[in-house]
């Protein structure tokens, strides 16, 4: 069974501007934080933090939201909300290179 592919949704438009607000990964994110391995987890703190399938990150100075191509298979229509987002905003998406973990064979 292969792994799921990872996506990068990158802050800088297709014209070259910063992505505004500043904190737009962090609410993209926060949003799709439900979408989890196993449901939405119950009780206190159950709502801190994000899904392992929609993470923001800063690469290079620059805002960035990754995104696992598991959740299309978990909730379509919140993979179809993220990628939507990126083509309504003109945010490059870019499938993210993993390189195998050093000494390891590759494959």
């Amino acid at each position: 069974m292969s792994k799921s592919r990872q996506f990068c949704i990158h802050g800088i438009t297709h014209d070259g501007r910063t992505f505004r607000p500043s904190d737009w990964g962090e609410r993209l994110a926060g949003a799709m934080s439900s979408f989890r391995p196993g449901g939405v987890a119950a009780g206190i703190g159950a709502h801190i933090g994000y899904s392992p399938y929609c993470v923001p990150q800063t690469v290079g100075g620059v805002r960035c939201v990754f995104v696992d191509e598991a959740l299309r298979d978990l909730a379509p229509m919140a993979w179809d909300f993220v990628m939507n987002f990126a083509r309504d905003n003109s945010l490059p998406v870019s499938e993210v290179c993993v390189l195998p973990p050093e000494g390891s064979s590759g494959g």
